[in-house]
């Protein structure tokens, strides 16, 4: 089992994940391309084999406004396939989670059509640095707009209309307010998209009841069986806050992620899932890659026969 984290690295301070200059500056994925390899090698010094990319690793690709920014993928194959070399040399499973203005499902047709090309613009950096099948686009449904059924009908379609490469690449997450495991399953069924398993968000939104062991179990099945699954694992954050600049406390409303990961509630997740098909885990944490080197700790303090699984 790998354990990764998303985008930013906090164990190697002034690394950023990627080229965040103002439009007028000329970002470039090319310098984007220099921090990753950066943090892949940080990486590798840390024993971590999986790592979510920031969405915008070419900055403004997209971007109707600016023109001369949309052929920097292009102009950066060579620089794609060698950091795709190295994440493979690496031994490091990478990912994408597009930001929440990718709504698939919009009732705006621009957005819609934005979106559809921000994915696109993410598959291309994907094929072109060569990177595998288990590699995937990590997306929502998007907005509910009154009606679940037309919503997800939405979905459907606009899921159609993409490129075999971006569907090859796509994989379907639940969320915590709007689209529960049981939507994500009825889209599924109908397209094939694999399912990530989000543990919080189920916790959060499942009127259906599906017990979590089910749900899990089932999103699991729905990959190809070449492809290792991957699962989102976090902990609600818990404590109690002073509003900045108030004497308020802000209290929890535990749809926000916890610093780090409870190590008990994760050996209790893993426990469960014990004898169902193997996956790698996504943690969501704010602590980033310092919750997932602790949570490592605490495992082998905790539950060193499953401390040992982990890669």
């Amino acid at each position: 089992m790998r354990l990764g984290f998303p985008v930013r690295v906090l164990g190697c301070p002034g690394l950023p994940s990627y080229d965040a200059r103002h439009w007028s500056q000329r970002p470039h994925v090319s310098v984007s391309l220099a921090y990753l390899r950066d943090i892949l090698h940080y990486l590798r010094a840390n024993k971590v084999c999986m790592y979510r990319m920031h969405s915008w690793l070419a900055p403004y690709v997209t971007c109707s406004e600016l023109p001369e920014l949309r052929k920097q993928i292009d102009e950066c194959v060579p620089e794609l396939a060698a950091t795709g070399e190295l994440a493979r040399n690496h031994d490091v499973r990478l990912s994408f989670h597009p930001h929440s203005a990718v709504v698939l499902n919009a009732l705006n047709e621009d957005q819609a059509m934005r979106s559809a090309g921000h994915l696109e613009a993410l598959t291309q950096m994907m094929d072109a640095m060569g990177l595998g099948a288990e590699a995937v686009i990590v997306t929502h449904v998007g907005g509910v707009y009154g009606d679940v059924v037309a919503s997800r009908e939405r979905f459907l379609r606009r899921y159609d209309g993409l490129l075999g490469a971006v569907r090859r690449r796509l994989a379907l997450e639940n969320d915590d307010r709007r689209f529960s495991h049981a939507d994500v399953r009825v889209i599924h069924q109908t397209c094939g998209v694999p399912l990530v398993f989000d543990s919080l968000h189920h916790l959060l939104l499942n009127p259906d009841r599906i017990p979590m062991r089910d749900a899990l179990d089932y999103s699991l099945g729905t990959w190809p069986e070449e492809i290792r699954p991957k699962v989102h694992f976090s902990t609600p954050r818990a404590d109690v806050r002073s509003l900045r600049g108030s004497h308020r406390l802000k209290m929890p409303t535990w749809t926000e992620h916890s610093d780090f990961i409870n190590p008990f509630e994760f050996i209790a997740f893993l426990r469960m899932a014990q004898d169902l098909r193997p996956f790698d885990v996504m943690l969501e944490a704010k602590a980033r890659d310092l919750a997932l080197l602790k949570l490592r700790e605490d495992l082998h303090r905790f539950a060193p026969d499953l401390a040992g699984r982990i890669r």
